[in-house]
């Protein structure tokens, strides 16, 4: 399943789910023990207090994700955050962590896939409205988004897994999707975020299954519409329209599709040389590729091609010599700045997450499509 294993029902029958009353980001108790063993991340430490054993800050100390198990004690409500409190949780994520400058983008997603996943559990474990549950777990797959788009894959960024990255976001989208279902609704955001679903998952049968199993009333907005036309785009190879609706998508739209990116181009690009490559070298212009493909620049066309074997003539054109054209290893990540990062229009992440940016976003790609 692309939604992972459902892990926000741990209950046992005849048990009746506690109400969430900690005030706190993280637990008193939770501090005090983790301040013993030596276990505060340093985001969480109070200022100036870097010594032999650093203190937490209660402002800015974040309950860390605790995998449940067998034979464990339940949490006493004191120990689980309600709603408001989750929510207060994210947006602090959001604001404060997550466009930090003083850490790699490895540590930021790192800290914040781990205190997310538990938002999503203590939200599990208690006893919630649908519609508070889906507000939180909107708003925390919205960071999360944001936070993994960010993250390049780099030795120098530290230990930290992309892939388990990508199983929390299916994890977060799981949660979600499980709420909508279980949920009478309706919910305001959904299309938008099923529409995000779709994105992060282009071109999977399974995906598209799901969605095109949603209520006509749901596909129809917008939103969806517009991921269904992407991902249409995607598998047929065309890459013209392709990126010309990636142009349009909105900031959260774009960080879902962007791990998509890569693979589009080096396809296009694969398809360009089958067809003008010849003995002698058919040439293109820089210029072309790089609006063809949405690249940021001349200079990441230059890294596309010569990655892909194929070389240049000294006046920005690339040349298509049959046989040069090769693909090893993962397609050049790229900086995306045209496809995602100007996007933000001068916002901050926690703006975006927490505002209804879909309205305007939906009603710009619904005039592209």
């Amino acid at each position: 399943m692309l939604c992972g294993k459902p892990q926000d029902s741990p209950t046992m029958p005849g048990y009746e789910l506690p109400v969430g009353t900690c005030p706190d980001m993280c637990p008193a108790a939770e501090r005090a023990r983790r301040e013993e063993e030596g276990r505060l991340h340093r985001f969480e430490v109070a200022p100036g207090c870097f010594g032999k054993r650093p203190r937490a800050d209660p402002q800015r100390a974040v309950k860390e994700y605790s995998r449940p198990a067998a034979g464990k004690a339940r949490p006493q409500p004191s120990l689980l955050r309600p709603p408001s409190v989750l929510l207060a949780t994210v947006r602090y994520l959001a604001s404060e962590v997550a466009d930090r400058t003083d850490a790699s983008r490895a540590e930021v997603a790192g800290f914040v896939a781990d205190r997310l996943r538990a938002v999503r559990l203590d939200l599990a474990l208690q006893s919630a409205g649908d519609a508070e549950s889906v507000v939180v777990l909107e708003a925390a797959l919205a960071v999360l988004l944001a936070v993994v788009a960010r993250f390049r894959p780099n030795a120098a960024y530290g230990p930290v897994d992309p892939v388990l990255l990508q199983a929390q976001v299916q994890e977060g989208f799981g949660s979600l999707r499980r709420c909508y279902a279980r949920s009478a609704g309706p919910h305001p955001r959904q299309p938008f975020f099923q529409g995000l679903f779709l994105l992060y998952n282009l071109g999977s049968v399974e995906a598209l299954h799901e969605v095109l199993q949603l209520p006509a009333t749901l596909r129809s907005c917008p939103a969806l519409r517009t991921a269904l036309a992407v991902d249409a785009a995607f598998r047929e190879g065309n890459a013209a329209r392709l990126f010309r609706l990636l142009r349009t998508l909105p900031y959260l739209q774009s960080c879902a599709v962007q791990c998509h990116v890569g693979h589009a181009r080096r396809r296009a690009l694969a398809h360009l040389a089958r067809a003008l490559s010849t003995p002698k070298g058919q040439t293109l212009p820089l210029g072309f590729m790089v609006h063809l493909l949405a690249l940021d620049g001349l200079e990441e066309a230059r890294d596309l091609c010569q990655a892909h074997g194929l070389p240049l003539d000294g006046q920005d054109r690339v040349v298509f010599l049959r046989g040069h054209y090769i693909e090893e290893g993962l397609p050049p990540a790229g900086t995306c700045k045209v496809l995602v990062g100007s996007k933000l229009g001068g916002r901050t992440l926690e703006e975006v997450v927490m505002a209804e940016e879909e309205d305007e976003g939906e009603d710009r790609s619904k005039s592209q499509a």
